[in-house]
């Protein structure tokens, strides 16, 4: 998927501009799927409109520059459809926590565990968002969102059962968190 789609996807729900666009991409109903910035949005955006896929229209601020909103055409949706219609590439998983997990070797148990606890209370921070945004999107009615949810929540759990089970089994032999 590349931020032109990405762009038109988060359009499809609502216009924005392309800080609301970032937004979105961070911390909102996108946070899950690429990583954008901002270089690579207005861009992206300047591109859309001059193809037609996108309006833009300026909306007065006091005391700022006018804000720019974006919004998906009749085009843009057919853009955005067609974008879609290719087979995904595979997901690519990059984490910190698994590569310590890799070279634990090097490790005290005591580390293990600490790392192990933070690892399991940021999924369920997760997990705890995740429930968040899915009360949040129920009003949206977006047959994808409760796909999303449900699969994402699914692997945040197994993960977290896991975890839990190493780090039951590590404190069963007495190891204890490094101080």
């Amino acid at each position: 998927m590349n931020i032109r789609t990405l762009c038109l996807g988060a359009l499809s729900f609502k216009e924005a501009s392309g800080y609301e666009i970032k937004k979105e991409i961070e911390d909102g109903l996108f946070s899950h799927f690429i990583d954008a910035s901002f270089g690579s949005i207005y861009p992206a955006l300047t591109q859309l409109n001059v193809e037609g896929l996108v309006t833009l229209r300026a909306e007065e601020q006091t005391g700022r520059p006018d804000k720019k909103v974006y919004a998906i055409t009749d085009a843009g949706h057919d853009a955005l459809a067609k974008a879609l219609s290719v087979v995904p590439a595979r997901d690519k998983y990059k984490s910190e926590f698994l590569f310590e997990m890799l070279m634990q070797h090097y490790l005290s148990p005591g580390h293990i565990i600490v790392a192990l606890e933070k690892q399991l209370a940021d999924l369920n921070i997760d997990l705890s968002q995740m429930n968040q945004c899915k009360a949040d999107s129920s009003q949206m009615r977006v047959p994808g969102c409760e796909f999303v949810m449900g699969y994402g929540e699914a692997v945040l759990t197994a993960g977290a059962n896991y975890i839990e089970l190493k780090l039951a089994e590590l404190k069963s032999q007495g190891l204890k968190a490094a101080e």
